[in-house]
């Protein structure tokens, strides 16, 4: 199934905006709206004093005369009373049974739901919509009604909307432009890093460029990034790796391989079986050396890829070198060479891992069985465990040539040979680096110097001591 198109997807800026803009809209009209509300009740109750304020001073002018009630008061006196610059006032004194004493006739307020002294409704008079108060007299029963249009309250409310709501407005906008540029300022650099991604060749893994990583605002751009760096890094090493890995083993396989067919070539070209007996016997030494030349470049990289997971455990190192010299021993026959071990009797726990130990020892104990000895003499391999300031001390000594101080440390890198390897084309510098490397990944300390009396070559490994109880794991 393939994945949506990134064109169907809405942009990390715009979703931002949404979230922060769309909860800030709906807060604002929230607030907006319960604030119109409240003004719009405390105007309303303004007005309305007003208008009650009326109706209890024409209620002070009631006046009984010749066994009836009657509004004590001129026309002049009732427009000073009722005066409105922009409304129209009506007013109207009426008995409960709805007679009109005074003021304007149909005039008439809804019925009351309750005996309250005053209230508040809304009636339509001559095509006016009004708001009225009514004033309701226990003594005498009467009940004063005023009212008004509403059009100064109604303009009233429509300005305090305005002036309140369009600086709002503006101000919103402002805080959304605001917001978009410091989103897509804050993301410039994750744009950036998707057009450097995007436009990378495969082959590229180059680090990311330092100025990116310095222009980021956010720890999390800053994150991301370092991130990718980092990965870029690891793949880069890992590639690097392999392509060293492949151009090692075409350049060390070539010499094998241009043998072996020479070989072969020369064993076709003669008649007598003997011949082709010893050819057959050279190709097989040739063959023999480069599968032991695959094994070892395979089992360097092992090395380098399981370091970072490698798990230590307790491992007899005394148990261990006593199997791999029972394995030495037709080749060491076969050689001539004598082997000697002292320290194997009892158990050396330290802290290993069983493979790379095995590899370890394999390694040691076939560098010495290869050069360990001089020319036309008896060889000899000497395997000792021995304790030192705490650790267990691996030392597999010779009887060859030796090596001069100043190769023994080139010799722990990769191709590198001393003189008598190159001498007698045996080998492929690989063996005391997988041993050096070995060493790096069980936390030991591999070292070369001379033999105990001068001659030859010794070769060390210091492991941390594990605790003596228990068995091998």
């Amino acid at each position: 199934m393939s994945a949506e198109p990134s064109s169907h997807r809405v942009s990390l800026r715009r979703r931002l905006v949404q979230h922060v803009t769309l909860p800030l809209l709906l807060t604002w009209g929230i607030g907006s709206a319960l604030a119109l509300g409240i003004a719009a009740y405390f105007t309303q109750r303004a007005f309305d004093r007003t208008m009650l304020d009326a109706a209890y001073l024409l209620s002070t002018h009631l006046a009984q005369q010749d066994g009836r009630w009657v509004l004590n008061m001129s026309a002049d006196d009732i427009r000073t009373v009722l005066f409105d610059q922009s409304e129209r006032v009506y007013f109207a004194v009426q008995s409960r049974d709805g007679r009109v004493i005074a003021g304007h006739t149909g005039l008439h307020p809804p019925p009351a739901d309750d005996d309250a002294e005053t209230r508040y409704t809304d009636l339509y008079y001559q095509g006016h919509r009004l708001r009225a108060v009514v004033l309701q007299r226990r003594e005498p029963r009467l009940q004063i009604v005023v009212a008004q249009t509403t059009t100064t309250r109604s303009a009233l409310l429509r300005q305090l909307v305005t002036y309140s709501i369009a600086p709002q407005v503006l101000l919103l906008l402002g805080l959304v432009v605001w917001l978009r540029r410091v989103v897509n300022r804050d993301l410039q650099p994750l744009s950036r890093l998707q057009e450097l991604v995007q436009a990378r060749d495969a082959a590229d893994l180059s680090p990311l460029p330092r100025e990116l990583l310095a222009d980021a605002a956010s720890r999390d751009v800053h994150g991301l990034a370092s991130a990718i760096d980092a990965l870029l890094g690891r793949v880069a090493e890992g590639v690097a790796a392999q392509r060293e890995f492949a151009g090692n083993v075409a350049h060390e396989l070539r010499t094998p391989l241009a043998g072996i067919r020479a070989l072969a070539e020369y064993g076709l070209a003669q008649q007598q079986p003997a011949r082709w007996r010893e050819q057959l016997q050279a190709v097989l030494g040739r063959q023999q050396h480069a599968s032991r030349l695959v094994d070892q470049l395979l089992a360097m990289a092992l090395a380098s890829e399981t370091g970072a997971v490698l798990q230590l455990q307790r491992v007899d190192l005394a148990a261990c070198a006593r199997d791999r010299l029972l394995q030495l021993l037709p080749l060491a026959d076969k050689a001539g060479v004598e082997l000697e071990a002292s320290g194997l009797d009892e158990p050396a726990w330290v802290m290993a891992a069983p493979a790379l130990l095995d590899g370890l020892l394999d390694n040691l104990l076939d560098n010495a069985l290869r050069y360990g000895h001089q020319p036309g003499a008896a060889g000899q391999i000497r395997l000792e465990i021995a304790r030192a300031s705490g650790r267990l001390l691996l030392s597999v000594t010779d009887r060859g040539p030796g090596i001069g101080a100043e190769q023994r440390e080139s010799l722990k890198a990769r191709w590198r040979q001393g003189s008598d390897g190159t001498r007698l084309g045996q080998g492929a510098g690989l063996g005391l680096s997988i041993v050096q490397r070995y060493a790096e990944l069980m936390q030991a300390e591999f070292g070369l110097d001379a033999g105990d009396d001068g001659t030859g070559l010794k070769a060390s490994v210091a492991f941390a001591a594990a605790a003596e109880e228990g068995v091998r794991a």
